[in-house]
């Protein structure tokens, strides 16, 4: 089968949109397919005038370009919202022999307003003021609605988002499933849980509100004034360092160390070198670096929302603490610092659990949806 995917991020395996096209585009070839990967550079020319309208840019040149090239494909697979244009073009305009379209979703866009709303009121989110919150809703849930909408099918990475694509999007039962992200299996190593009190903590991610980053940086000052030993690494938060530990309270600065990238194979040696794994996310997909971290035998903290809570079972494969919690975070850190029978035994389930994760096995699920939107061609 002949597969486009396509998505209007940069081709960057280090993030987490691009590496999950790139994983399954491996995994679909394996498995005997044809597949195409569009990136936005592969896309656009020159970026846009107005960054504002970057997405939708990207969705109408891609649409045209796929349009272009309609019989190259038996299905193409677009990440919301960048399908909108194709999908209501191929929609309400019956274009003869234009692919089937399936979407894939990393979240759910109300959950993330709602998580943003909600810290706007706390003091935090200074980007969501009224201005974007109207911006936001008016064209980003739009083009994210007109994308679920018009496709024949759907993939969404976490059952909230799978949930609310059908109840919110109005659509039917059997048209949008529930696809996983997945682990490579290069991250599968055996960790060692060091004897007595546990001293590195690591993060990994962009250094953003919805990421639980104000929340993280109070767990971590009760953390240190607790344990004088205790030290954490950021990793992957594209800032300079300086800039970051400003988001610290002055008097734990010097022990919280900056990575700001991190190249895609010297990861799983970044978690071989920690003892536990903290991501107080807010809104989230499912992300890769919960995952990884889990492969890789760690024992993590994390929030009880969105995609953590579909992999992550409080006190069976790792501990789970309400989303906005300082003091619940602190709780749980201190839990895993002081006992290392407590991190082997999360740990190890942890990585038994990413057996059933890998990219593989999620592939396969995607592959069918795939198959199933190529033999239909049907409009949903």
């Amino acid at each position: 089968m002949r597969i486009l995917i396509a998505t209007g991020v940069p081709r960057q395996q280090e993030a987490g949109t691009a590496a999950v096209v790139l994983n399954h585009a491996r995994e679909l070839q394996k498995r005997g397919h044809q597949v195409t990967c569009w990136f936005v550079e592969d896309v656009l020319e020159k970026p846009a005038k107005w960054k504002r309208f970057e997405a939708l840019w990207f969705a109408v040149a891609l649409a045209s370009r796929i349009l272009a090239r309609r019989g190259e494909f038996d299905v193409v697979n677009i990440h919301a919202p960048y399908g909108c244009a194709y999908g209501g073009w191929r929609k309400l305009g019956k274009l003869r022999g234009a692919p089937p379209y399936v979407f894939t979703m990393h979240g759910c866009e109300e959950r993330f307003v709602r998580a943003m709303l909600l810290e706007r009121r706390r003091g935090h989110a200074p980007n969501f003021k009224l201005k974007n919150r109207l911006w936001h809703r008016f064209y980003h849930c739009a083009m994210f609605d007109l994308a679920i909408r018009t496709a024949t099918a759907g993939a969404v990475v976490n059952r909230e988002g799978w949930i609310c694509s059908e109840m919110l999007h109005r659509r039917k039962p059997g048209h949008v499933w529930y696809v996983p992200n997945g682990v490579e299996e290069q991250f599968f190593l055996d960790h060692e849980y060091v004897e007595g009190s546990a001293s590195l903590v690591l993060y990994v991610g962009t250094w953003l509100d919805r990421k639980g980053v104000y929340y993280l940086a109070e767990a971590f000052q009760l953390l240190a004034g607790a344990l004088p030993e205790v030290r954490l690494t950021v990793a992957g938060c594209f800032l300079p360092e300086e800039e970051l530990r400003r988001s610290f309270a002055a008097s734990v600065r010097d022990r919280v160390t900056v990575i700001p990238f991190v190249a895609r194979d010297d990861m799983p040696n970044l978690y071989a070198q920690h003892d536990l794994f903290v991501l107080p996310s807010l809104v989230e997909g499912m992300p890769l670096a919960l995952l990884e971290a889990m492969a890789a035998g760690m024992p993590v903290v994390t929030t009880e929302s969105s995609g953590m809570a579909d992999v992550v079972e409080d006190e069976l494969n790792g501990l789970l603490v309400p989303p906005a919690d300082s003091e619940g975070l602190f709780g749980a850190l201190s839990r895993l610092c002081g006992s290392a029978e407590l991190r082997r035994r999360l740990g190890n389930e942890a990585q038994r659990t990413m057996r059933r994760y890998t990219w593989e096995q999620v592939t396969q699920k995607l592959e069918k949806i795939l198959i199933l939107a190529a033999r239909t061609g049907s409009e949903s």
